[in-house]
């Protein structure tokens, strides 16, 4: 079957769909990349034109599953073990004493990773918590979610590639992972505090299902939101985090013109957003280095 065309009119039809049900925003700029990424999944479904392939997505008794299959071919899950190191070293470092003063009055600590892909984020922090003594009597819960119902799966067997290690420290390798031929399977102590959920970011209403987090992840996922859906996200961030948790976007990602209710801690190595301790306390308070 020849390369399918994507019409201008038929591509904002699309475009406006996938927004509608997952916040993701095409730009006209994208119109060829969607053309591109969505040529197979017009194809297996014996598909000779995007028309065609709307009134699937619509109205067929198998929408459900096509759509699934359409957000996997959209989304990008390019991700790895101890992404952006310096970040992740000022969370273990300094952000971790934090957590595990408010741990031991609770009993628990709660992470999300939002956007979790096939799960080496998660697994990065499981094994953070497992190298601090600090942490083993405070229960740890990491809760990861991700729209994409493959990556989802993926992640829970736990099973990667060299590709996912090339900014690991070769000692988490060798201590929390088993070589089987050319893969490595990550042990079943670094499964034990991580919950991999469901979870479209757009869909607000399901935040439900998860309770108060004391730090949320979500790097290099909003940057696919046009600004009312990034918006719409930070705000439910703000509203599922205790006060004093920290939000932890990717370098490339800002708040600026998104939100003005958290604050920005500077520590030694990096800046993180967040929730005021105090929602009476004064945002100044809270702008001295460490404090």
């Amino acid at each position: 079957m020849n390369h399918i065309q994507l019409t201008d009119a038929m591509f904002r039809v699309l475009r406006d769909f996938i927004y509608e049900i997952s916040g993701i925003f095409f730009s006209e700029d994208g119109k060829s990349i969607l053309e591109s990424r969505l040529q197979q999944n017009l194809k297996k479904r014996q598909l000779t034109n995007f028309g065609d392939y709307y009134y699937f997505l619509k109205y067929d008794r198998k929408k459900d599953e096509e759509i699934a299959i359409l957000i996997d071919t959209i989304t990008i899950h390019e991700t790895y073990f101890f992404r952006e190191k310096k970040q992740l070293d000022t969370f273990m470092d300094e952000v971790l004493p934090e957590l595990a003063d408010r741990g031991r009055r609770n009993g628990r600590i709660r992470i999300w990773s939002a956007g979790c892909a096939t799960g080496e984020e998660p697994y990065t922090l499981a094994m953070l918590f497992l190298e601090r003594r600090e942490f083993r009597d405070i229960n740890i819960e990491i809760y990861a979610t991700d729209i994409s119902r493959a990556a989802l799966a993926s992640a829970r067997r736990g099973v990667y590639r060299e590709p996912s290690f090339r900014a690991i420290d070769p000692y988490f390798q060798k201590n929390y992972f088993v070589k089987e031929e050319s893969e490595f399977r990550i042990i079943d102590k670094v499964k034990q505090p991580v919950v991999f959920l469901h979870l479209n970011l757009y869909e607000k209403e399901r935040w439900g299902l998860l309770p108060e987090m004391d730090a949320i992840f979500c790097r290099n996922v909003i940057i696919y939101f046009d600004a009312a859906s990034k918006r719409r996200a930070i705000d439910a961030f703000f509203q599922k985090l205790q006060p004093g948790g920290f939000l932890l976007l990717g370098h490339s990602e800002s708040l600026l013109a998104l939100s003005t209710e958290f604050v920005l801690r500077h520590f030694k190595n990096d800046l993180l957003y967040q929730k005021p301790p105090n929602l009476q306390q004064n945002y100044f308070d809270l702008l001295e280095p460490n404090k």
